[in-house]
Formats: C-alpha cells, sequence, structure tokens
C-alpha cells in the first residue's frame, strides 16, 4: 500500500479543481488458487491486484477514475479525469446526487489468522485435492463418481478509504475459501450432483473447522443412498421442513437483493434484474411474525466480514424484514439521501477499479425457539428438504423455484426415507406467509455474490435455521 498523504494530497487537489466531495480509496488483492478435477492438478494461479480508485461529486454528478500506476504523476491524472468525467455529466443530471450525512468512521482493523498462509507448506494445501478424490473412491460401491471439480482459495485484502468528509478507514482481512462439486452416476437411475462452498475470514485453521474430509465422506455416501434409494415426493399438500441451506439461499435471494436500494430504484434493472420491492414499502406486511431476516457484516469469522464499508460507513446488523413487515433497505450514502435516512454501510468494491455500489454481506433468517425435533413432531405427513441441487429465481425476485438434493419423508414427526428430486415453488409472500415455526440451530453457508457492471463477485455468508411451512404442494423434477 502507498503513502496515505499522498492520497490525501489526491483529495486536496480534486477539492481545488472543483469537486465538491472527494473520495479515495486505495486497495491490494492478493490471491492463491489451485485447482483440481478428479484429483489432478490442473492449474494454480496467484495474482495481486493492486491501485487506486478516486470518485468524486462535481455539481452533482457522480465521477469515478482509476490507476495502478502508484505514483504522484498517476494518482493525480486520475483524480483529474474523476473530475471531468463528473463535470462532463452535470449537465445531464435531472437530479442531483448528494450523500446523506452521517457519523463516518475513523478507524483501523484486521483479522487475525490463528494459521497464517504462508506458514502452511504448499504440499498440504494440494494433498486437499487428491484426497478428497480419494475418499470418494472408497467410499462408493454402486455409482460411479465421473467428476469432483476442487477449487481452493486463500486471498488478503488490503484497504485503506479516505474522503473529505473525514472518514479514514485502514483494514486487513484475509479470507479463505474451498469449493466443490461431485458428480454421481449410476447406469439406470441417472445423475445427482452436489455443489458446496466453505468460506471464512481468518487463515488456514478453517479447513479443520470445517472437518471437512468427514463432511465430505457424508455427503458423497448420501448421494449414493439418494440414487438407489430415493422414490418420489409426495403428490399432495404436505408440511415441508426447509433446511438451513435452503432457507439461507432463498432469504439472499428473496429479502437481500430485492432489499437493494439501487435495485429498487432501478439501476440494476439492465444488469442483475428489478425487485418486487417499490418506493415507499416500507411497513408493507410480507410475511407472519416469524419472518426477520437480517444482513450483517460484523460477524466474526464470516466470509463477508468487514466493520467499515467502502464509503467509511461504520457497519451494523440491518433488519430488511422484521416481524413479516419490510423494515429497511441496504443503503449506500446516495440511495439514504434519497429516502432522507443515513446510510447502513453498505457499500462495497471488488477492487480498486470497481466503483463501491450496494451489496450485502451475511444475509440470514433469525432463529426461533423450537428444537429440530419440535419441528419433526409437528409433521404427521411431510418433508424435509435439507439441501439443494439448483434452483432459479425470476427478475424481480418474487416466483422462484429450488430442486430439493438430500430430502426426507416424514411420518408421525420421524424421518422415514428419502425422497428424489422434490421441487419447492413457491412465491416470496407465500414462503414468508407460511411459516409455522422455526428451530434454535442458526448455520451459515459461503458463496460469491455477482452483482454490477463490470461483474463484481463478493464474498458472502447466507443461512439460517430449519424452517416450517405449511400445506405446500411439492413438484418434482425429472431423474
Amino acid at each position: 500500500m502507498f503513502s496515505e498523504n499522498l492520497m490525501l494530497d489526491a483529495i486536496d487537489y480534486a477539492l481545488s479543481i472543483g469537486a465538491q466531495y472527494v473520495e479515495v480509496r486505495s486497495q491490494k488483492n492478493s490471491e492463491f488458487v489451485t485447482v483440481s478435477r478428479n484429483g489432478v492438478l490442473i492449474g494454480t494461479g496467484e495474482s495481486v491486484i493492486e491501485g487506486i480508485g478516486v470518485r468524486v461529486i462535481v455539481d452533482g454528478a457522480l465521477g469515478f477514475s482509476a490507476t495502478n500506476k502508484i505514483d504522484r504523476e498517476n494518482i493525480m491524472s486520475a483524480v483529474k479525469k474523476a473530475v471531468g468525467l463528473a463535470k462532463a455529466s452535470s449537465r445531464f443530471m435531472k437530479k442531483p446526487i448528494e450523500f446523506s450525512p452521517c457519523k463516518l468512521a475513523r478507524v483501523q482493523y484486521s483479522v487475525v489468522s490463528k494459521k497464517a498462509f504462508e506458514n502452511i507448506d504448499l504440499s498440504e494445501k494440494l494433498e486437499l485435492h487428491s484426497d478428497l478424490w480419494k475418499t470418494a473412491g472408497q467410499v462408493i460401491k454402486e455409482v460411479k463418481i465421473p467428476v469432483l471439480f476442487v477449487l481452493y482459495k486463500e486471498s488478503v485484502e488490503e484497504k485503506v478509504v479516505v474522503n473529505s468528509d473525514g472518514a479514514y478507514v485502514r483494514s486487513i482481512t484475509p479470507r479463505i475459501s474451498i469449493l466443490y462439486n461431485v458428480v454421481a452416476s449410476h447406469p439406470t437411475k441417472g445423475t445427482v450432483q452436489r455443489t458446496q462452498q466453505y468460506g471464512a475470514s481468518g487463515g488456514y485453521e478453517w479447513i479443520g473447522e470445517w472437518k471437512l474430509h468427514e463432511t465430505f465422506k457424508d455427503e458423497v455416501e448420501k448421494l449414493e443412498e439418494i440414487l438407489v434409494k430415493a422414490v418420489e415426493p409426495p403428490r399432495e399438500p404436505v408440511d415441508v421442513i426447509v433446511g438451513s441451506e435452503l432457507v439461507g439461499l432463498i432469504v439472499h435471494e428473496s429479502c437481500g437483493h430485492p432489499s437493494e436500494a439501487d435495485r429498487i430504484l432501478g439501476r440494476e434493472a439492465a444488469q442483475a434484474g428489478k425487485s418486487f420491492i417499490k418506493p415507499g414499502m416500507i411497513g408493507e406486511k410480507i410475511g407472519n411474525e416469524y419472518a426477520t431476516v437480517i444482513d450483517d457484516p460484523t460477524i466474526p469469522g464470516s466470509y463477508g466480514f468487514y466493520l467499515c464499508d467502502d464509503e467509511g460507513v461504520p457497519a451494523r446488523p440491518r433488519y430488511l424484514y422484521l416481524n413479516g413487515v419490510i423494515h429497511e433497505h441496504l443503503h449506500n450514502r446516495w440511495t439514504a439521501s434519497l429516502y432522507s435516512t443515513e446510510s447502513n454501510g453498505s457499500a462495497r468494491a471488488t477492487s480498486y477499479s470497481s466503483e463501491p455500489i450496494i451489496r450485502m454481506a451475511n444475509t440470514y433468517f433469525k432463529h426461533g425457539d423450537y428444537s429440530f425435533e419440535e419441528l419433526l413432531s409437528e409433521i404427521r405427513e411431510g418433508v424435509y428438504i435439507k439441501s439443494y441441487m439448483e434452483w432459479n429465481i425470476d427478475d424481480e425476485r418474487w416466483s422462484q423455484r429450488y430442486v430439493g438434493l438430500e430430502a426426507y419423508y416424514v411420518r408421525n414427526g420421524e424421518l422415514v426415507n428419502l425422497i428424489r428430486n422434490p421441487v419447492l415453488e413457491i412465491t416470496t409472500k407465500s414462503f414468508y406467509s407460511r411459516i409455522k415455526g422455526a428451530d434454535k440451530e442458526l448455520r451459515f453457508y459461503a458463496g460469491t455474490c455477482g452483482k454490477g457492471e463490470p461483474m463484481q463477485g463478493i464474498p458472502v455468508w447466507f443461512g439460517g435455521p430449519n424452517v416450517l411451512l405449511s400445506s405446500i404442494k411439492l413438484g418434482v423434477a425429472p431423474t
């Protein structure tokens, strides 16, 4: 990272040539990646992406520029370009851009790794790939594993954000992730596949925390059992327990994305889609009293962890749906000003060359008071969908469809047998309105959320408890 004095000089220069607001962000992303197919290493890569992004407001218009040439001449050139772009755009602005006033941070923080990446021998990281492939071959009996794809990634993100309103944030965040896709095939019963991603902020210690080899072994065994033993789901309406993994995905897609204020205002329409939420819908009912969805960047160890966003705003939990009511949106300082509120610290950028845009962090359904066994006991005839294989959702995040992977028929509170390819097809309001209860176990799952043009992939967690829905008519996907 380069001199902070140079960043402050860039702010002074931008103000001297006409900017009313200036934001300077230096960012360095270091990554190491290994990729394998069927236990054979097919690629490794190491990259360092470093530079500075400059954003300004001039006469009610935003301008953004970036450079990876970290010296005074090129940084001042980037400042001049950002100011020039804003000036050129200002004459076309129907409504001037303003940033909401808010308390900005002056802080330094870093995530501490218990096992730093550089202290782990390369051979140990490579053995992850071959060991998983060996495990897959050892546990199957009646099926084949034609494909096992594994991607291991470690990264360190270093940022300094300063702006003319007084923010100063320096942060260092190491992250680790491992993703695998495993396909199981049977000569007469088709195929199933499982894609799973683990991710967290911290170091190599997470490999042990995840109990990766034990979990993978169990999942491969379960894939075989699904292919060999699973039967069709019931066709009549039944109560359904939606597992925490699927609940997490549902709240990410049907609450998190439609709650992004820039998306509500139409900025994402041509890139990532629209939102069923419209301006003025704060306070409208979306579900029953169980429906509370929170997005919280401050969870220690989380994949989407941060304490301040890229506009210098302190992060906090955001209650998007609260007791069945649309409660607040995800805001940056611009959208907050349009809503006459304060930013809740949702602006993030993937790299120095990316504009900070509104993003989720760690989105989850609030846990309830039941045990899982108590949820089961509520069901006379029903289904428990523990994990999913595929999904899709419409442009406005209203109608959605999920194909279950590990799923069970429930009779009189007991898991009776596996069922194959149950389909949960439901609207957003119907999902949040049919909740009968949730258990106490809160679990999180990692993902990389895409948004923006050019695309920005950002690390997130999504999760929740197991949730009981009343009277759902399930479909069945073809095998």
